[in-house]
């Protein structure tokens, strides 16, 4: 049977025959960049290519940008090939009719910007799309990284066989689950590099110190890209024991290999990385008579290039306080108390003059990458960050996010901040939200619309009811309407 060899092929077959598909008003046709250069520019100051003169310009862009739509739709190159296999027998069951009808209609526009939430739900239910549904699906995985880890599971074997026969959903070999039905012992050996990594991260889960030896084994064969992505796995069962081959990994040839390695050993206080850290702090800030003073480093040698310390500052910022701040975002944040005779409260309210903002975002670097949620509390009643937030415990955090949102006005800030609060949010936070949004309506109204956005799509679906009885304002009703649609939706996939 004939195999196509990608649509659009000017000049060959059914795509290039001019005549095929008409001169006349549309005349030959041209390229999508010629119409698409002819709309910017304008008609006025560029005529339409191919067109006719006897017909209105803008009739004539509109005809002929028809023509090419259908022609790379349908355009092939037909060259001999042989038949394709059949796709491979499914292991997975299909998800039931009302989970399909339910994303039939996200995908076609009606709450869309729920799609994530349901494939992650269907992901996590073990369940698999039908085959019709898979081209669209796969389409918004090309435009959307941050859900192909979940359609891995999702088109089954099928999506694989498909993966292979269209280069744009080649990142569906990468993603975990599309060797279903395959034994999991053979995962670390034939498997991509998305089951690969899921099979280590659950074998550190169970068995750190196998999982390391398993990595160590295959290590100077993996790629570059392998290697920066296995190496994420070691942050589960983190222990001193990780430390040499951490350590080791700082010679590594791949920048993100080695950053990776610096991280996980800042989590380690007693690795040497860490103390040499704490020696290099120990020099940029101290106690100086009564007060403390900051001092930055005066260079980037090697040894810290090799430590993880970027020597190339971005830009807008200073080179030396570009080094402060990450030396002190590498330091172990129980060297500070210890070293400046200070509870961390009062650290995290320390005057450093000059420096203090570069002190001040190393300390908050530090406590999200060592995960510190002492010190995130600190550093969040000097500054309220999200990234600061997301350490402390669900419950703490609802609260004081929940805080933030009663004392602050709805501005940019506030919306960064509640982006970083993941959902399901209860009813302290939920209420909080929804009495700024009617707080906000009456003197600001058109200051809520991404609010209530966040609000529908975080907010608990469970409280769909609650939030309908809340109050009567239309953005309120909105948020319950979308709150119940979610509501529905998860039930679907269970």
């Amino acid at each position: 049977m004939p195999g196509g060899r990608g649509a659009g092929d000017p000049g060959q077959g059914y795509g290039g025959t001019a005549g095929a598909l008409g001169e006349g008003r549309v005349g030959l046709v041209t390229s999508w960049e010629e119409l698409v250069s002819a709309v910017l520019v304008g008609t006025d100051r560029r005529p339409v290519p191919g067109g006719d003169p006897q017909v209105e310009a803008p009739v004539a862009l509109l005809s002929a940008a028809a023509v090419e739509v259908v022609r790379l739709r349908a355009g092939q190159r037909l060259v001999p090939g042989e038949t394709l296999p059949a796709a491979p027998a499914e292991h997975k069951p299909v998800m039931p009719e009302a989970a399909v009808a339910r994303l039939t209609r996200i995908l076609g526009g009606e709450q869309q910007r729920l799609l994530p939430e349901w494939l992650e739900a269907a992901a996590a239910a073990g369940l698999r799309l039908p085959p019709h549904l898979l081209p669209e699906v796969l389409g918004h995985g090309v435009r959307d990284r941050s859900i192909r880890d979940h359609l891995g599971v999702l088109a089954g074997r099928r999506g694989a066989w498909l993966a292979g026969l269209n280069p744009a959903w080649g990142f569906l070999a990468e993603a975990p689950g599309c060797r279903q039905g395959e034994a999991e012992t053979d995962a670390w050996e034939l498997g991509t590099r998305g089951d690969r990594f899921h099979y280590l991260r659950h074998l550190r889960r169970n068995d750190p110190a196998k999982a390391r030896e398993l990595l160590a084994a295959t290590w100077a064969k993996e790629t570059p890209d392998d290697r920066a992505a296995f190496i994420e796995a070691l942050q589960y069962g983190l222990s001193p024991d990780d430390e040499p081959f951490l350590e080791a990994a700082l010679d590594d040839r791949r920048r993100e290999v080695r950053n990776r390695a610096v991280d996980l050993l800042s989590r380690l206080p007693e690795s040497r990385l860490a103390r040499r850290m704490a020696q290099r702090a120990a020099r940029c800030l101290f106690r100086e008579g009564d007060g403390f003073s900051a001092k930055p480093p005066a260079a980037c040698d090697a040894a810290m290039e090799r430590d993880g310390i970027r020597a190339a500052a971005p830009g807008g910022s200073g080179k030396r306080g570009w080094w402060l701040q990450q030396v002190v975002a590498r330091t172990p944040l129980g060297f500070w108390p210890g070293h400046l005779g200070l509870s961390v409260d009062r650290v995290a309210r320390l005057d450093l003059g000059d420096w203090a903002r570069e002190v001040r975002v190393g300390w908050e670097r530090a406590a999200v990458l060592q995960g510190d949620a002492v010190w995130a509390r600190a550093l969040f009643a000097v500054e309220p960050l999200a990234d600061l937030l997301a350490v402390l415990p669900p419950q703490e955090r609802a609260v004081r996010a929940a805080g933030v949102v009663r004392g602050h006005a709805v501005d940019g800030q506030l919306i960064m901040l509640l982006g970083g609060v993941p959902g399901p949010w209860g009813v302290p936070l939920a209420e909080a939200v929804l009495h700024k949004i009617v707080e906000t309506v009456a003197v600001q109204p058109w200051n809520v619309s991404e609010l209530g956005r966040l609000a529908g799509e975080r907010v608990d679906p469970a409280l769909a009811v609650h939030t309908a009885a809340f109050s009567p304002d239309a953005n309120i009703q909105n948020i319950a309407a979308t709150l119940q649609f979610r509501d529905e939706m998860l039930k679907e996939l269970q």
